[in-house]
């Protein structure tokens, strides 16, 4: 049966299915690309991370075969970490959101936001694990976005300099382009300039060059203002974040010290805390913004002044 002829909410359903088993496959690039001599498609055959046995089929499906298998490896008895079902999880509730809140039957416009969703999933996931970002999906996404605008122009029906240059305020495929290029150009030049601005005034790296290049992809899918936005967003919801990680350490170091009884300042420990908390990667926090203006544009605008 044709996709489009299905209902809407069934069409949701079938790209949340699809997402779960992409999540698989994100699991597999999550592992990988930080890891040199191994690609997506290198070695070929899924594998325990523990002992490198390969999977067989009945050991890929998602979500139930980590369920069936206890969390664990059946060769080895590895314990299987929670980070892939979540991945699995999260992949399949992002393509259906991804469904949901674009306009019914509009297919291009939910693979092109699909696609850039599962990008940032993988970029989370590693940031968080390696504190970097893979060029696969920054750098990717910067090729990308263009080519996606000229194909899906929709992607830029709410950036106001595509419609301001297409023809009556309706976006064609050549303003969705220019909207692109300069999203692009200000996402990457935005955080460029806040890194060099914080290393001038801090006197250390303030900003990686991975966050610069996956907000420059951003702008390409959501345009200047969308970029702006989600740097708005991603900031917010990382200060509240570093603020926590902060609490989270002095409350550890706290902790120690009762149990040693020792005499360590509360302001040492604070120091200590502020130190050990500031190492927080930008990249996943960046990507939620990303992700709320990629699906949410006009609620967004609503609260930003963007």
């Amino acid at each position: 049966m044709n996709l489009l002829e299905l209902a809407p909410p069934m069409q949701w359903i079938w790209w949340g299915g699809m997402g779960l088993f992409v999540g698989s496959f994100l699991n597999v690039a999550i592992h990988r690309l930080p890891r040199p001599g191994m690609t997506v498609s290198k070695p070929r055959r899924s594998q325990c991370p523990s002992c490198a046995r390969g999977l067989t089929w009945k050991e890929n499906v998602p979500l139930l075969s980590w369920l069936v298998q206890g969390g664990r490896c059946r060769g080895c008895g590895w314990r299987i970490p929670w980070r892939y079902p979540l991945v699995e999880l999260l992949t399949a509730l992002l393509w259906f959101l991804a469904a949901w809140m674009s306009p019914a039957g509009d297919w291009p416009l939910v693979l092109a936001r699909v696609v850039v969703l599962s990008g940032l999933v993988v970029a989370t996931f590693v940031d968080f694990e390696h504190f970097e970002i893979p060029d696969e999906v920054s750098i990717g996404g910067m090729v990308l976005a263009p080519l996606a605008s000229l194909l899906v122009p929709e992607l830029h029906r709410a950036t106001s300099l595509s419609r301001l240059l297409g023809q009556a305020g309706e976006v064609d495929r050549w303003s969705a382009l220019v909207g692109s290029l300069v999203g692009v150009a200000i996402g990457g030049g935005v955080l460029l300039g806040i890194g060099w601005l914080g290393k001038l005034l801090f006197r250390r790296e303030a900003m990686g060059l991975g966050d610069v290049k996956l907000l420059a992809a951003a702008g390409g899918f959501v345009g200047p203002g969308g970029a702006l936005a989600a740097l708005v967003l991603g900031s917010v919801v990382a200060s509240v974040a570093g603020v926590l990680n902060v609490a989270r350490f002095y409350c550890l170091s706290r902790g120690r010290v009762s149990r040693r009884g020792a005499r360590k300042s509360v302001g040492r420990s604070l120091a200590s805390a502020r130190i050990a908390g500031r190492y927080l990667p930008f990249g996943p926090y960046l990507a939620l913004g990303i992700g709320i203006v990629l699906l949410a544009w006009n609620h967004v605008v609503r609260w930003l002044p963007i």
